[in-house]
C-alpha cells in the first residue's frame, strides 16, 4: 500500500520568487471552519500587501475537510495553495516539519484550521513582520473558550517557564519565525507541544523575543482534539526536553543559531 500523502497544487503556486510569509494551515476534522480560516488569512494578507503562499495539511481527516479546500481554491484560483492529505493522522508537529519543508517563504507561521483567529487578529501579526526573529502571540481574551481549558493553559505556560527559566505569556500562540528556523528546530512526534520546545530552543539561542496581544473567539463548529493522551504524552516529553536543555545549557554556555551547515554536520 501506497501511504504517501497526495497532493495538489494550483498554478498560482508557481511564483516568479518566493513569497515574504509561509501559511501552514493545520486540519483535522474541520471542514466546518477551514473554508472561513482561509478567506481570513487571505483577506489578512491582501489587506496589508505581503506576498504569501499557504500550505493545508489534512491530517488524516474523516469528515470532508479536504473537498472544502479544494472548493476554496476553486473560488481563490490566484491564491498560492497547496493541499496535503495524509491517509492517517500524524500529529501536529509532523504537519508542521512537512509543511515547512515544503514552503519556500521568508517567514513562516502555523494557523489552526478551526478559525478561532480573525482577519484583524493576522493583520495585527503579520504587521509586526521583521521587527524582532520571534514574534509570539498571546491571548488577552479567548471568547468562548471554557475556563478548565483556560485553567490548563495558564499551568501549562507557568510549568514551561519554570522549566525554561524564562517568562512568557503563553508557547502555543503559533509563533511567527523565519521559515529557516522552522526547519531547523521543529522535530516530529511532540505533538502540540512542539511549540513550547521551538520557543524555548530559540530563545536558548539569544534570538529577539516580541510578544503580541490578540484575541481569539471559539471555534463555530466541531471539537478541538487537544485534549488527548498522546498530547499529554508530547507535553511530558516536551518538559523533559526544556528542562534538559536548560542544564546543558548551564554547564556549556548558550548555544549558537543553527544554520543549514551546522544540523548537517
Amino acid at each position: 500500500m501506497n501511504d504517501r500523502p497526495a497532493t495538489s497544487q494550483t498554478p498560482a503556486e508557481k511564483q516568479s520568487s518566493a513569497p515574504k510569509l509561509s501559511l501552514f494551515v493545520a486540519c483535522y476534522n474541520e471542514e466546518e471552519n477551514v473554508f472561513g480560516a482561509l478567506t481570513n488569512v487571505r483577506d489578512a494578507c491582501v489587506e496589508i500587501g505581503i506576498t504569501y503562499e499557504i500550505v493545508v495539511v489534512d491530517d488524516g481527516s474523516k469528515d470532508r475537510t479536504s473537498e472544502v479546500v479544494q472548493s476554496w481554491i476553486k473560488q481563490n484560483p490566484d491564491v498560492p495553495l497547496r493541499l496535503v492529505r495524509n491517509p492517517v493522522n500524524c500529529g501536529l508537529s509532523d504537519g508542521y516539519v512537512k509543511a515547512a519543508s515544503l514552503a519556500t517563504g521568508e517567514w513562516f507561521r502555523l494557523i489552526c484550521g478551526d478559525n478561532v483567529e480573525t482577519k484583524e487578529t493576522f493583520i495585527t501579526i503579520f504587521r509586526e513582520i521583521g521587527s524582532a526573529e520571534i514574534l509570539l502571540p498571546y491571548y488577552v481574551h479567548s471568547y468562548g473558550k471554557a475556563i478548565s481549558r483556560q485553567a490548563i493553559s495558564i499551568v501549562y505556560t507557568f510549568l514551561i517557564n519554570i522549566l525554561s527559566g524564562y517568562w512568557v505569556h503563553y508557547y502555543n500562540g503559533m509563533a511567527l519565525i523565519r521559515r529557516e528556523y522552522a526547519v531547523l528546530y521543529s522535530e516530529k512526534g511532540l505533538g502540540f507541544a512542539f511549540q513550547a520546545d521551538i520557543v524555548t530552543q530559540l530563545l536558548d539561542a539569544g534570538l529577539s523575543l516580541k510578544e503580541i496581544a490578540v484575541t481569539t473567539h471559539e471555534r463555530l463548529g466541531g471539537s478541538s482534539s487537544a485534549l488527548t493522551g498522546r498530547n499529554f504524552y508530547c507535553v511530558s516529553k516536551v518538559f523533559g526536553r526544556i528542562l534538559f536543555r536548560r542544564f546543558r545549557n548551564l554547564f556549556r554556555g548558550t548555544p549558537t543559531v543553527k544554520t543549514a551547515e551546522s544540523k548537517n554536520h
